[in-house]
């Protein structure tokens, strides 16, 4: 009998492998003579969204970088945590609800796990003007809201219960992320009827992972030590810098994912236009935040040169499909600039280890409003959307278009993002205790360290060379009396 139930699972199981892909393919297209356009544009916005995937790297290694050597290794898991929840939540409901249906909508409603949607010219409208296969489409749309999530946790390193994580997580992904984008770039209102230009997402992705960040740092709190009895920041030194400095031009890398693959579409060349935007906007970045803050500290910050050029990068995502070459690296000389006095301020009364307040926030506020001003008339024709900047028109139309938008985009997400970390923290709790901050969230929370040789004993560290010898904080966890942490 169980052998007679078994053949019969196994038959049933392999009738639904041979059916499901059949379905899927009816949902997109008869796969029989396809025009060559078709695989060329699918490659590349295939090889774009790899790129921008591999900017997770990029994110994993600043936020280790910034962080002390005690929290090393929980990023880690923090980073393949995330991009796993994101991938399972925007292909259910994420990409649907982004993209799906009649242009000018609220939310979307085709889609739902890449099912039954029909012809995806009239499903996906907003992206019918390009042939690539819809699934190269829906992964290229899905990394975009990895890289928003990642950027909600700059502001709360060192001091954040893993859980929070992974429950803010669903809820970003698969309802936070999707409106807002679709929204700004996914054929919702604020493209369709008020021409609100983000050619990549300096709102869409940028704007939107800042204020997440916003609100969790408002609930959570600065680390310990951070701010003195009078209400002076204290420097907390990350703990490996060329790490950063690795993660930035990861990053700087990945952008060319980002800008150009949102063209969709190699066969025009438009996107070899917007990678050289992009590159001199990031060129720009740096030296405007050196020079910045040289200008205030007498110093050439090793942070804020990384962080100018992420900043610009941020800054003209938005612009990128939409400007000249020359306006690009205005926008990010600007950015660069806005880095460092944005950081010093922000410091003032916040702990943003990273700098992501700055870097995607303001930066992404500045980018979208750029359009405003330096959007040529040729391209906003081209992409259909909106109106010429106000140096081409001597019209504020555009401008005001783009801030409505930031206004707006800012507004609900703040506002569905502190209510759930509000109930975060009235239920589960959001921080971890101050015994475990001590200690380092890689052993508190995972065990063990990222670091071993550095924090471990060295009669325990059985199989290791030398080690290093400096201050530590073991922890209880390795049976050891917790001592000053330096690292």
């Amino acid at each position: 009998m169980r052998r007679s139930l078994l053949a019969t699972g196994l038959l049933a199981s392999l009738t639904v492998a041979l059916i499901l892909p059949g379905s899927a393919l009816a949902d997109t297209f008869d796969a029989k003579d396809l025009p060559q356009s078709v695989g060329i544009n699918s490659i590349w916005v295939m090889v774009a969204a790899l790129l921008v995937m591999l900017m997770q790297v990029g994110f994993m290694f600043l936020e280790i970088g910034f962080s002390r050597g005690k929290n090393a290794g929980t990023v880690v898991a923090k980073i393949l945590t995330n991009f796993s929840i994101a991938s399972i939540m925007y292909w259910a409901v994420g990409f649907a609800l982004a993209f799906g249906g009649a242009t000018g909508k609220l939310v979307g409603t085709h889609g739902f796990f890449l099912r039954d949607f029909g012809d995806p010219a009239k499903a996906f409208p907003v992206m019918g003007l390009s042939d690539a296969t819809i699934e190269a489409k829906f992964f290229f749309q899905f990394v975009f809201c990895a890289v928003s999530l990642a950027i909600v946790w700059g502001t709360t390193l060192e001091r954040i219960k893993f859980g929070v994580y992974v429950i803010y997580a669903v809820v970003f992904s698969a309802l936070i992320y999707p409106i807002a984008s679709g929204w700004v770039f996914g054929g919702g209102w604020l493209q369709a009827n008020i021409g609100m230009q983000d050619f990549a997402g300096s709102t869409a992705v940028h704007l939107i992972g800042a204020t997440g960040a916003l609100a969790a740092v408002l609930h959570l709190g600065p680390r310990r030590g951070k701010y003195a009895a009078d209400g002076t920041p204290r420097a907390i030194p990350g703990h490996n810098m060329p790490l950063f400095g690795l993660a930035v031009l990861i990053l700087w890398f990945g952008w060319f994912g980002f800008n150009p693959g949102s063209t969709l579409n190699a066969l025009d060349g438009r996107f070899t236009e917007v990678v050289v935007v992009t590159n001199l906007a990031a060129a720009a970045g740096v030296l405007g935040a050196i020079l910045t803050a040289h200008w205030k500290t007498k110093c050439i910050d090793i942070g804020m040169a990384g962080n100018g050029a992420i900043g610009a990068l941020v800054a003209v995502t938005a612009p990128s499909g939409y400007v000249a070459p020359w306006a690009g690296v205005v926008i990010g000389f600007v950015a660069g600039v806005i880095v460092p006095l944005g950081v010093y301020a922000i410091d003032r009364r916040i702990d943003d280890p990273v700098g992501a307040l700055t870097a995607h926030g303001l930066c992404g506020i500045w980018g979208t409003l750029s359009c405003g001003l330096f959007t040529l008339p040729s391209l906003a024709a081209f992409n259909a959307v909106g109106k010429p900047g106000l140096l081409y028109s001597g019209s504020f139309q555009q401008l005001g278009a783009q801030a409505l938008g930031v206004v707006t985009v800012f507004a609900f997400v703040f506002a569905v993002s502190w209510t759930t970390f509000w109930a975060i923290k009235r239920t589960y709790g959001m921080r971890v205790s101050e015994d475990e901050e001590d200690a380092g969230l890689d052993i508190s929370e995972h065990g063990m360290y990222g670091y071993p040789e550095q924090f471990i004993p060295a009669p325990e560290l059985v199989g290791y060379g030398a080690t290093p010898s400096i201050p530590t904080a073991v922890g209880a966890a390795v049976g050891a009396a917790p001592r000053e942490v330096t690292a």
